[in-house]
């Protein structure tokens, strides 16, 4: 993946100050991404839905490194400092100086808050990830005036957000996006995402997405644990090629608007992640009791009004309730009526599918 020659980005004259702020979206996962190789790299391609109100914000206010900083950045969340995110954040910022070698001559202060709860299955490091790329892509316009095409600007913010999560990759697109080199996608790739919009039916554009909490705790084990679990899995190999093909299938029913045939594929793409992981050594359970019982009763209610609402989870025991829009009276009475007993304190997420990252003041 080439850009802009790196050793252009350096300070030749008077270091500047200044500030950059972004909102990026989580992403809910349709094709599972679950195993990765050398940086940060796919097993198999995914595509997944853009997030409107699960989002982190991120702003950096840089200036020039002096002599008397003890350290390179500063880092806050909600306010406060968090040592372990700090840590994973100076680890991201080595690994991307050597495509924003200006980096090393700026003090860096992030200030980063979620609005919604960290380390739950939400895809927190994705929409952390995903504005931490854009405000690094932001600096670099502002000094060097650079990227100044939103496509160039899009495809080098989802390749540096990959580096820090996968799943941030594709966070940086509007409504629908696909990573993962695949066959019948002539501009996809594994290094970076792409914006898939324009192959999808624009049911899914305003797409209901009910985030049910049934546990808004951190994970036992992280994704980067779970990825590592599939090097020396038995069925690895299967599971690449479904996802594969359930991708194909997918993206075929998301453009002819086909709600029944969407609903069964991701599904089925859910059961199959969280199989993976009970079949993994050591075997890995993230659903809880009640994220069983609300998936129990979302086949029951589907059944008896025949209405095109499905779930998706991610590495979590939350549930994604996925829907369109004409039907979402009946959802949220179903939400308030039946599903919020099992959610934690009755609590959930109205969400939906969004526009994108937006830049912020």
């Amino acid at each position: 993946m080439m850009f802009k020659d790196s050793a252009e980005l350096v300070f030749k004259e008077k270091i500047p100050k200044g500030r950059a702020a972004w909102r990026s979206p989580s992403n809910i996962a349709l094709v599972k991404y679950w195993g990765k190789h050398g940086v940060q790299l796919p097993r198999n391609p995914s595509v997944s839905f853009t997030l409107s109100e699960s989002y982190s914000e991120t702003s950096i206010a840089y200036r020039p490194r002096s002599a008397d900083d003890k350290d390179s950045f500063a880092f806050l969340f909600d306010a406060k400092e968090e040592p372990a995110f700090a840590d994973r954040i100076g680890k991201y910022l080595q690994e991307v100086t050597s495509i924003f070698p200006f980096i090393d001559q700026l003090h860096l202060d992030i200030r980063s808050r979620n609005s919604f709860p960290h380390s739950s299955g939400i895809a927190s490091s994705a929409s952390a990830f995903s504005a931490l790329a854009l405000c690094l892509c932001s600096i670099e316009y502002q000094c060097f005036g650079t990227l100044e095409e939103d496509t160039a600007y899009r495809k080098k913010a989802s390749y540096v957000a990959r580096l820090g999560s996968g799943s941030a990759s594709r966070s940086i697109f509007d409504t629908a996006a696909l990573w993962g080199q695949h066959g019948e996608e002539s501009a996809s790739s594994d290094e970076f995402a792409i914006g898939v919009k324009d192959r999808i039916h624009e049911v899914f554009h305003s797409y209901g997405n009910a985030i049910l909490l049934v546990d808004s705790g951190s994970k036992s084990v992280s994704s980067s644990a779970g990825h590592r679990l599939m090097e020396d899995h038995v069925y690895a190999q299967v599971r690449y090629a479904e996802a594969r093909k359930n991708l194909l299938q997918l993206m075929q029913a998301l453009q002819q608007g086909d709600t029944e045939r969407v609903g069964s594929l991701i599904e089925v793409e859910a059961m199959q992640l969280h199989a993976m992981m009970m079949a993994s050594r050591p075997y890995v359970i993230l659903l809880a009791p009640n994220t069983l019982k609300i998936i129990q009763l979302i086949q029951e209610f589907r059944r008896s009004t025949h209405l095109p609402v499905f779930f998706t989870i991610d590495a979590g025991p939350n549930i994604h309730l996925l829907y369109p829009q004409e039907h979402r009276s009946d959802v949220l009475a179903f939400i308030e009526d039946v599903l919020g007993q099992y959610c934690l304190r009755g609590s959930w997420i109205d969400d939906r599918v969004g526009n994108g990252p937006i830049q912020i003041d």
